[in-house]
């Protein structure tokens, strides 16, 4: 296992990691556990996290309309919500949650840190839903980036490591831990890069959905859909991770979870408006609030839901934090375990998915 990097992408405790709020499974949406359902494996809960946000919808729409909970029977799903990746794996290592859904740099992060030994991505959830959007006033090209300031959420998750790659593309230079240098990077939480913008102390964000299209709302422009970057315009944004000691211990369940957000994909293709407003009821009861249609059209229309967990790409993201200076080399192999996912596929007469040879021996 090569050596990590000792920058603070590696540490588990960064800023926004306190354990997000609990939602009962049962005491919302449409999460019923039905009359004469058995427990699997005799197990009682499974404790499942994820984020509050729009590429989260699969765990979202799952949740809200108790398609997890009907793969489980009698096992009941409980469910925390998470502002951070770290706060996630945190709680993964802790044993606070089971199986959650989370961004590829944590999970390669956390999978690192531990040398391979706290957690297994099982499935992919969700591709895209991230862009730079600008000020127009003010950025009016791609090279008019040069000398802004550009928010990402936290220094080293995800949209952090693909603008930091960008930048060094472009032959900038920015270091890479205080954020200095061609381009300003502001790392700033989400929910405050919006007010940041309107203030005009940020020139443009690199954000995930709904951020962009809060940001687009606000008289932004998008400048770049970080799709457009990936071969076939797909790139992992949300994984399925779960750790490694529940996979051994309730194999069934993780099955269970599994086949669930499978048929909540299905359901979220077959129904897309329905599922937006699922996972904006979910929002809703989460924050107070729902997204406004102005947010939620056009972030909903912007990420893929899908069961492939995008294995190239999320190796690729690995050598892109390299890249910038946030990682060492690290040794993923392993890091995927996607024989349950498979034999739940097989089961629904659907093709296998690949772990780009980062899979368990």
């Amino acid at each position: 296992m090569a050596a990590l990097s000792a920058l603070p992408l590696l540490a588990l405790t960064l800023s926004a990691c306190g354990y997000g709020s609990d939602s009962d499974a049962n005491d919302s949406g449409k999460a019923k556990i039905a009359a004469g359902a058995k427990k699997i494996d005799g197990l009682d809960t499974v404790k499942i996290g994820y984020f509050p946000n729009l590429t989260h919808g699969t765990a979202l729409v799952g949740d809200q309309e108790g398609l997890l909970q009907k793969e489980l029977g009698a096992t009941k799903a409980t469910y925390s919500q998470f502002n951070a990746g770290p706060s996630e794996i945190e709680a993964l290592n802790s044993k606070s949650i089971d199986i959650g859904w989370i961004g590829p740099s944590p999970a390669i992060n956390g999978f690192t840190k531990s040398q391979g030994k706290n957690l297994r991505i099982i499935g992919g959830s969700a591709s895209g839903g991230v862009k730079l959007v600008v000020n127009p006033d003010k950025v009016k090209s791609l090279d008019d980036v040069k000398g802004k300031k550009i928010a990402t959420p936290q220094l080293g998750n995800t949209q952090d490591v693909a603008f930091l790659n960008w930048v060094k593309e472009k032959g900038w230079k920015v270091d890479a831990q205080s954020g200095k240098g061609d381009v300003s990077v502001v790392r700033t939480d989400n929910k405050i890069t919006p007010d940041a913008y309107k203030s005009g102390s940020v020139d443009g964000a690199w954000v995930p959905e709904p951020t962009a299209s809060k940001l687009v709302a606000e008289g932004g422009k998008v400048l770049l859909d970080e799709a457009d970057l990936w071969p076939d315009k797909k790139f992992v944004i949300t994984n399925i991770i779960v750790s490694q000691d529940f996979l051994k211990e309730h194999p069934k369940v993780v099955e269970a979870v599994l086949r669930g957000s499978v048929k909540t994909n299905q359901w979220i293709k077959a129904n897309p408006a329905e599922a937006k407003a699922a996972a904006n009821a979910k929002l809703k009861q989460l924050s107070g609030k729902p997204l406004p249609a102005e947010v939620i059209d056009p972030a909903w229309k912007s990420i893929e839901f899908t069961d492939d967990p995008l294995a190239a790409t999320l190796d690729s993201e690995a050598e892109h934090a390299v890249t910038a200076g946030l990682l060492d080399k690290p040794d993923l192999k392993g890091i995927y375990d996607l024989g349950p996912l498979n034999k739940v596929l097989k089961a629904a007469g659907r093709p296998a998915v690949d772990d780009a040879g980062l899979g368990v021996k």
